[in-house]
């Protein structure tokens, strides 16, 4: 392929998100909040526009009304060059079902593709937390000759029964010899023995070769019509799969600190985990790479502000403070704070994801917590402080944090 390939983008934003329950009980996977003023959304959209790839398609299913209304009124392309990124919800347009899958989800959207007659096809998850740029890996799956290039992260050996895990040819480390799910005696690389590759859910396809694995996908009985599972196996299987090594992608603007950062926020420890890695003094995951930004909008908010308040001094350090947050003497550490969030007078708030709008009202404390939109602690409140007790409360507690939905009633 000697001239630039026309490359059409899908993010596959229909993720339920079961293990992040309540956070999903009114959303999308993809349109959770993650570091104070984005969606989860954000960062896959932000590493596509910012490699260049200006034609998207967002393909949701689950809960998808705050995720399609977030894409609508923040991701806006010029159309003078015919560039968009458009949500595009299941239509059953190939019968009378939803998406049974990943894959499925692409072959009910072959119109898209046919639509735009792409040389090539990047599909990404709409999920994860990381900075990567695409160009590279297309240029890499187009040098190779390969008609799908799946994207990988070295691993722990020891952790490999965790991941889906690619087996390389050992002659030729791009190339994929085995797909295999969650191995118990895995083959280290043979550059690193004590690592393996694991995938992470972004793919390079040539767009015919794509578009003819999901079409005899569709009619293939026991399939469960999945990317990972289904489709890239078949590539596999026919020797046309490449794999792409994470940790050779150069972002601009990366630091040795948080170079191939890439976290799967799939369950309330891993979103909280991410959380801590965003606060940090050194962040294992830098907000501040403005060579590399991460897009979104949080509407017409006011600046943060820090003031003393019923006879106490205001103390903040390692927090992300959101626009609109005000800390009127209450104590907040480790912690991130989205708009419109407001933490009363001796209130102390440590190690706590709060949400948009919430309240903390005058000497609560809350601790090792997560609290969706629009939650009020009352005040001398207690979250977090002692599990049996917020358990009792009817509260979600789980790996060390408790949770709280999406204006969930906080009962004394």
């Amino acid at each position: 392929m000697s001239k630039r390939p026309k490359v059409l983008a899908i993010v596959l934003a229909g993720g339920e998100g079961k293990r992040l329950m309540p956070l999903t009980a009114d959303r999308a996977k993809p349109a959770v909040p993650f570091a104070g003023i984005y969606r989860l959304i954000d960062y896959a959209l932000s590493n596509v526009v910012n490699s260049g790839y200006l034609k998207i398609v967002v393909l949701t299913q689950y809960k998808s009304h705050s995720l399609d209304r977030h894409v609508t009124q923040t991701w806006r392309m010029s159309t003078m060059l015919g560039n968009y990124i458009a949500p595009v919800p299941a239509q059953q347009r190939v019968g009378k079902h939803w998406y049974l899958g990943s894959g499925d989800a692409i072959y009910q959207s072959l119109n898209l593709i046919r639509d735009e007659k792409p040389d090539i096809v990047v599909v990404v998850g709409a999920d994860h937390v990381y900075r990567m740029d695409f160009s590279q890996m297309v240029a890499q799956h187009v040098e190779s000759g390969a008609a799908c290039t799946v994207a990988a992260i070295r691993q722990p050996i020891g952790l490999a029964d965790q991941f889906g895990v690619i087996d390389v040819v050992p002659d030729d480390p791009r190339r994929i010899r085995d797909f295999l799910e969650k191995p118990t005696d895995p083959v280290g690389l043979p550059d690193n023995p004590g690592e393996v590759l694991a995938s992470m859910g972004n793919y390079v396809f040539d767009a015919d070769a794509l578009v003819d694995a999901v079409t005899r996908d569709a009619s293939l009985d026991g399939s469960k019509h999945d990317m990972g599972g289904d489709i890239v196996p078949s590539f596999v299987r026919r020797d046309l799969a490449g794999v792409y090594d994470y940790q050779d992608n150069v972002v601009p603007g990366a630091t040795d600190r948080d170079r191939g950062y890439w976290r799967d926020v799939g369950s309330l420890g891993s979103y909280y985990a991410a959380h801590m890695d965003v606060v940090s003094p050194l962040p294992v995951f830098n907000l501040y790479n403005f060579d590399w930004p991460i897009f979104t909008s949080y509407g017409p908010q006011p600046p943060a502000k820090v003031v003393a308040g019923g006879g106490h001094d205001a103390i903040v350090d390692e927090a992300v403070l959101a626009p609109g947050v005000v800390v009127s003497g209450g104590t907040v550490k480790r912690s991130v704070l989205s708009p419109s969030v407001s933490v009363g007078a001796g209130a102390t708030v440590e190690g706590a994801v709060l949400m948009h709008g919430v309240r903390i009202g005058p000497g609560a404390v809350v601790r090792n917590a997560i609290v969706d939109k629009n939650v009020v602690v009352p005040e001398g409140a207690r979250l977090g402080v002692d599990p049996e007790e917020d358990a009792a409360r009817g509260f979600v507690v789980q790996d060390g944090l408790t949770v709280l939905g999406k204006d969930q009633q906080f009962e004394a």
